[in-house]
């Protein structure tokens, strides 16, 4: 497709945040939507592909939802438990993961916004399905949810993404791919063209426009990047997805616009990773299936035997984006997840399956550990006594607390766990300590997947408009969405609220975006003050 001289707006990246934007934009009454990736056709859908599709929002409870949905019969409602998760309880879990650092405007927004935002792109052909095979466990006859998260969409990443371009072409925005957004020069005078420069097969083009939406996402692709903003060994995290996000749109930003730089440079969101996968792209068959968050139900050991994380601190839905790091940090950039039989049953098939990933076996803790001696643990015998404390610090627990006490249930912080009166680990497991004692027994080798970055650049919460960092001023006619907009998450992040936030940014810039391209006397409008 050739490349135009002039459009009204102009989208940089397909990913969630991207398509978002130029779907908002031709909503909003753009009649010439552009929207240009550096990635072939067959690449389409940045990170966004290799998402379980997962979106965080408040809502009123199961009747709210079920109108979006299209995997619930009338026989499953009824034993589905899942409750309101309101604008409170979303926001006090932002500020647990972030430590209270989040930009509040940001924050407000994406919060309130959420509900909208999923129903808006549900009414825009995004199919939406209750998420059982993640974040629900059928305990005692009823399917509870969760952690906050109970909403996805039909084939996870992969569906959406197929979604969004059958939306966005049902909306008239072109996509040209193979196009590399290499310039922009803002207007010199109030309401004029932005100037775009486009890289296509070697040859640059230059395109006028009145807005440009930046949704290229950050710098997880660039192992230079990651050593350089998030520290030593960064450089060794595998990509878990498109090897595209290399961070030059953020550069772009910076030094040739001028944009301020804000938020967690040194944080990303990072999982527990199959240690065998290709260390420097995504699958895009076997896509999120290779993340492994299987550790509340189980322990995490590192490649000297050693427990280096409270597998149990909390739903794995606040601790999954942060545990990659953890990793990160043990010898080797390993470790190895175990369970015994009664635990291994809980697992989801879709990260654990023998097909997907290598299931080391054993029927008992000692040959498991010379099994796992063969693929990287250094001390087996350090690895066997850590397992056997472990399971000394759950059978002092459960005889002290009798029938009575704390009852495991992997849907709820459950309190049972290894602490007691009589014996204490020095590294507690919190929630869901069953004893590791019925075989066969499982592990799985571990390492670090990165996902995105959080580092990124500041903008006005109300348009998702860049701001420059020498003035404080807007940018005119340029936006910012999805993961190079910065403030937001700060260290972790909840579940989920990523894609949310692509969303709900990206419909503000895309109708700001539109705004400015039907007024040619268009008037930006100033900065929101921020403590950013």
């Amino acid at each position: 497709m050739s490349v135009p001289s002039s459009c009204d707006v102009i989208v940089a990246g397909s990913g969630n945040a991207g398509f978002s934007a130029a779907i908002s934009a031709a909503q909003s009454g753009a009649r010439h939507v552009l929207l240009v990736d550096k990635c072939p056709e067959e690449w389409a859908g940045g990170n966004t592909y290799f998402t379980a599709g997962a979106y965080r929002t408040a809502h009123d409870g199961l009747l709210d939802l079920l109108p979006i949905v299209n995997n619930v019969s009338r026989e499953q409602a009824a034993k589905i438990e899942l409750g309101p998760y309101t604008e409170r309880d979303f926001q006090q879990d932002l500020d647990k993961v972030c430590v209270g650092r989040s930009d509040p405007e940001l924050a407000k927004a994406l919060v309130s916004e959420s509900n909208d935002a999923v129903k808006w792109l549900a009414e825009n052909g995004i199919r939406f399905q209750l998420s059982f095979n993640r974040q629900a466990y059928e305990v005692n006859g009823k399917i509870k949810f969760w952690g906050g998260l109970s909403l996805k969409t039909e084939d996870g990443g992969k569906g959406l993404i197929a979604d969004h371009q059958a939306a966005a072409n049902r909306h008239g925005v072109r996509c040209l791919w193979s196009t590399a957004l290499v310039g922009i020069a803002p207007p010199k005078r109030q309401g004029g063209d932005v100037l775009v420069t486009v890289r296509q097969g070697g040859v640059d083009h230059r395109i006028f426009t009145k807005g440009v939406i930046l949704a290229a996402g950050g710098f997880e692709s660039n192992s230079q990047l990651r050593s350089q903003f998030l520290g030593p060994g960064w450089d060794m995290a595998m990509v878990r997805g498109t090897p595209y996000n290399t961070g030059e749109c953020l550069e772009m930003a910076i030094k040739s616009l001028g944009a301020q730089a804000v938020g967690n440079w040194s944080g990303c969101h990072a999982v527990a990773w199959d240690a065998n996968a290709n260390p420097d792209v995504g699958d895009r068959v076997a896509s999120n299936e290779y993340t492994k968050s299987g550790y509340p139900l189980g322990l995490m050991i590192n490649t000297e035997g050693k427990r280096f994380v409270d597998e149990g601190v909390d739903l794995r839905n606040y601790t999954y984006a942060k545990f990659g790091r953890a990793i990160l940090h043990q010898p080797e950039q390993t470790a190895f997840q175990v369970w015994d039989a009664q635990t291994a049953k809980w697992l989801r098939s879709e990260e654990y399956r023998e097909e997907r990933v290598e299931r080391i076996t054993a029927n008992t803790i000692e040959q498991l550990a010379e099994k796992c001696a063969a693929r990287g643990l250094h001390d087996k015998k350090t690895f066997v006594n850590t397992i056997r404390e472990y399971n000394e610090a759950v059978y002092a627990f459960q005889s002290e607390n009798g029938p009575s006490g704390p009852r495991w249930d992997p849907t709820v912080r459950d309190g049972v766990s290894t602490q007691s009166a009589s014996k204490q680990l020095a590294l507690p497991k919190s929630n869901w300590a069953l004893p590791l004692d019925q075989g066969p027994y499982i592990a799985v080798k571990v390492t670090c997947g990165i996902t995105f970055t959080f580092g990124g650049l500041k903008v006005n919460p109300k348009t998702a408009q860049l701001i420059a960092a020498s003035s404080g001023a807007p940018i005119p006619g340029v936006y910012c969405v999805g993961e190079m907009l910065g403030g937001l998450f700060y260290q972790n992040y909840p579940g989920g609220s990523g894609l949310t936030s692509g969303t709900v940014f990206g419909r503000r810039a895309g109708k700001a975006a539109a705004r400015r391209a039907a007024n040619p006397h268009y008037e930006d409008p100033p900065a929101v003050a921020s403590r950013l």
